[in-house]
């Protein structure tokens, strides 16, 4: 294979929820659970292992798809059968597996090391969203796909066996690399409700002059306010969402 040369493949994105909380050997028994849920999923959705290509992301999984495998499958039986898996592993367990996962399809290029591109970019920002990371916990979820607005329109919008597009809502989300739609889904239930994240309370430092409770705007000079908070939130406005990173500061004046 010419590693120059791209494949358009599906790019699959999983993380699991708080992973950072797992003590050693609680993260590895759910990184076991992880890699058993997704890899029963691919057999029971008939999807052969040489189709798939996997590597492991520490507190998740990084997978991608060949094109010869089609994404409908993947947003159809395989979801079903990935969130039927989740729910089984979580039933003996106190503090349940939730697992974000982002999609999306384009150019992937595979070397020695792995698989890079945008594409892979795009489906692990998808993943690691804060509006991802708060729907998740908001709605006491399993799990939470984020699909991207591409992936929506070519497969999603169109329907199909186990695949709902009324059961997604989409929203804009601001990342690294600019603004672009997200649709987001919660297996088994309605369309969600997006969570709008609120500024913390006023304290020690800068404050913006908007009321309490309504985020800067995009693009006002209080839209790059710092706040003191233990972690960091989404702004929400127009159903657009920013991501803020949040700085402690030490006394205060």
């Amino acid at each position: 294979m010419d590693l120059t040369e791209a494949r358009y493949e599906l790019v699959i994105s999983v993380d699991a929820r708080r992973s950072g909380e797992y003590d050693d050997i609680d993260k590895s028994r759910m990184r076991a659970r992880t890699y058993r849920v997704v890899e029963t999923a691919f057999t029971h959705a008939k999807v052969a292992r040489d189709a798939v290509h996997m590597e492991d992301r520490g507190d998740g999984v990084l997978l991608s798809v060949s094109a010869g495998i089609p994404a409908s499958r993947l947003l159809g039986l395989w979801l079903v059968e990935l969130h039927e898996n989740l729910r089984d592993e979580n039933r003996a367990l106190r503090v349940p597996l939730g697992l974000r996962i982002g999609m999306h399809v384009g150019p992937v290029r595979h070397d020695g090391r792995g698989i890079s591109g945008r594409a892979v970019d795009l489906a692990c920002r998808l993943a690691d969203s804060a509006v991802a990371r708060q729907l998740l916990d908001a709605e006491g979820a399993d799990l939470v796909l984020v699909t991207s607005g591409s992936l929506y329109e070519d497969v999603v919008s169109g329907g199909g066996k186990f695949i709902e597009p009324e059961r997604y809502v989409s929203a804009r989300l601001t990342l690294k690399e600019g603004e672009t739609t997200a649709w987001f889904h919660l297996p088994g239930r309605s369309a969600p409700r997006l969570p709008v994240a609120a500024p913390a309370p006023p304290g020690p430092g800068p404050r913006t002059d908007e009321p309490s409770g309504v985020p800067p705007r995009v693009g006002s000079p209080d839209a790059g306010t710092t706040y003191n908070a233990g972690r960091d939130i989404a702004v929400h406005r127009d159903n657009t969402y920013r991501d803020v990173r949040f700085e402690s500061k030490g006394g205060g004046e």
